[in-house]
């Protein structure tokens, strides 16, 4: 599977990771520091066979100190999260924003660790797993991170749709350009889509529509968002493989999505709906002055009746 870190943020097909993987992680882990440390012991014991007790009670504790603290924090650093055990697991380490870890989040995390596994045997973390929703330990906790897994099987879902005010421009686009890396980026982005938050949405989409803009031409259309760029380049790039098979093979295209869109111009890409009416109607608003008392009916009048002189005779 394609390991992808575009900028800050990390685009990988992931899911939280289980806690026998991270069991057996850790064991690998644990593993290659106890045998680290027997080696060490040894070579402190050889070299420091007639030297000062204390020097080498103080070397003792610093190399141990090293090796249970400085093994995870430089691993995972240097790696973006991963340590021995989690790269053969296929784990990684990221932030609770997807980001990749930094070098405090792995410091937070190396010192947690050496209290949770080597003094208390392994019990909080144990515990903090099972309690939190997302499998995280104590050290996860403090730090902002969250252990995923990365070996997951590819699943790329529905076909992506051209977006249909985009669907002549897609046409003229030159993609030859365009690495595998960076569709597979886009790819990925598109369907966590809605499992990321908004702000990442529009961080992360602008940041991938432009690093992909600079393999595709002709630019975009004014006011297209991040999202329906990138699924018109890659629906029409799946498009275009489509035909190529079936032209290979000698075959009509299996749908007729598949065909060429007409040169008609391009329309603006439509704005979002405007949310619908309250289903009874407009909301009840208290009038805003006292009512008037009705007033009483008026009792119609006859016509005044007139006299062939012109006189009127009084009510």
């Amino acid at each position: 599977m394609t390991d992808v870190v575009t900028g800050e943020a990390v685009v990988v097909e992931v899911r939280i990771a289980q806690l026998p993987s991270r069991a057996l992680a850790l064991l690998i882990d644990m593993t290659v520091q106890f045998v680290t440390l027997f080696g060490v012991s040894q070579l402190i014991g050889i070299l420091a066979w007639n030297a000062d007790e204390a020097l080498v009670v103080m070397l003792y504790i610093a190399f141990t100190v090293s090796v249970l603290v400085g093994y995870p924090v430089v691993f995972e650093t240097l790696s973006r999260g991963r340590s021995l055990g989690k790269l053969a697991l296929g784990l990684r380490v990221v932030s609770d924003d997807g980001g990749p870890e930094r070098f405090r989040q792995a410091l937070f995390r190396g010192l947690s660790g050496m209290v949770e596994f080597w003094m208390l045997g392994g019990a909080p973390a144990l515990i903090g797993s099972l309690i939190s929703e997302k499998g995280k330990r104590l050290g996860d906790v403090f730090a902002g991170t969250v252990v995923i897994a990365e070996r997951s099987p590819r699943q790329y879902g529905p076909p992506l749709e051209m977006p249909p005010p985009l669907a002549a421009w897609a046409a003229t686009l030159e993609l030859s350009r365009l690495p595998e890396g960076v569709a597979a980026t886009a790819r990925q982005y598109l369907m966590r889509w809605h499992d990321l938050s908004p702000a990442v949405q529009h961080e992360m989409g602008v940041r991938i529509a432009t690093e992909m803009s600079a393999f595709v031409s002709p630019p975009p259309p004014s006011g297209v968002p991040p999202f329906a760029y990138l699924t018109a380049v890659l629906a029409e790039r799946r498009r275009r493989d489509q035909v190529r098979l079936a032209q290979r093979i000698g075959a009509p295209p299996p749908d007729p999505r598949f065909q060429a869109p007409s040169q008609a111009p391009y329309q603006p890409y439509p704005q979002p709906p405007a949310p619908p009416p309250a289903p009874y109607g407009p909301p009840f608003a208290p009038p805003t002055q006292a009512p008037q008392p009705p007033r009483p009916p008026q009792v119609p009048q006859a016509p005044p009746t007139t006299t062939p002189g012109g006189f009127v005779p009084p009510a």
